[in-house]
């Protein structure tokens, strides 16, 4: 008889356990569906949450083939200024990779004008946190990833539809394929310069003041696009094509973060 107590003392207070468990979870789905509505943060006083915007991204799906993710809020106005400060004084032309050397050459397909973070100002606090925040939202670890690129398109500069995996076996060799890209945008007050997918859903979308078959994103100051260029067989996706409209009017300033399948060297 003082058996079965025990046993069933047992089963109470794993059963009390698991209800108290189920409410403490349903507490936090709670704070972050009231999060998310609201833009107001609920965990003050955490630097993790606050580095990873927690309460202010909202992640928003668009297509699963290819796979499209915008998230919304991805950055802080400040954060977006203070990368267009960075890479104003150091711009220059941008260029395309030559499939045959694996080198940087000018190309009429691309028109912007850009810059590469150095490794010193990957050590940068601000960069830190945009650099951890973009691994924790794709999933792949920071050390995979190249230095961000800074664009800027003025008006009439475009860059084609074209992939961002390699082509080449030079790229290849260091860190792996490329399997992912974070696009964020770092300005507003632009007409044209959507982010064009023309292999994603089935209807039409705007492109430059054209009307094309395809999914767009219009640029908007502190969201990022998040896409894949591989696919979930471990293939480069070539329904990952994507390209840059042109713009019509203001300037389109972005930054990108290209992610490997190993550590990036």
């Amino acid at each position: 008889m003082s058996g079965m107590r025990i046993v069933f003392g047992l089963l109470t207070l794993v059963t009390i356990g698991m209800i108290i468990g189920a409410l403490f979870q349903l507490a936090f789905i709670r704070r972050l569906e009231e999060a998310s509505v609201s833009g107001i943060s609920h965990w003050v006083d955490d630097k993790d949450a606050e580095v990873l915007r927690l309460g202010f991204v909202k992640p928003e799906v668009i297509s699963w083939s290819p796979r499209i993710i915008v998230l919304h809020n991805f950055l802080s106005m400040e954060e977006c200024d203070y990368l267009r400060g960075i890479a104003l004084p150091r711009l220059h032309i941008s260029t395309v990779v030559d499939t045959k050397t694996g080198k940087g050459i000018k190309s009429d397909v691309r028109t912007s004008s850009g810059m590469f973070l150095s490794p010193e100002e990957k050590k940068y606090p601000i960069i830190q946190a945009i650099e951890k925040r973009i691994s924790v939202y794709s999933q792949v670890p920071i050390e995979n990833g190249e230095l961000i690129q800074v664009l800027r398109y003025e008006k009439n500069q475009f860059y084609k539809p074209h992939h961002d995996y390699f082509s080449d076996t030079f790229n290849v060799k260091r860190g792996g394929q490329r399997v992912a890209t974070m696009l964020m945008y770092l300005s507003d007050n632009v007409e044209g310069g959507e982010t064009y997918f023309p292999m994603a859903g089935s209807g039409e979308c705007t492109c430059g003041g054209k009307i094309l078959k395809g999914m767009s994103v219009k640029p908007v100051k502190g969201n990022a696009v998040l896409f894949w260029s591989m696919g979930l067989d471990g293939q480069s996706d070539p329904n990952s094509i994507h390209g840059g409209c042109e713009v019509l009017s203001g300037e389109k300033w972005s930054a990108t973060k290209w992610m490997r399948q190993r550590i990036a060297s």
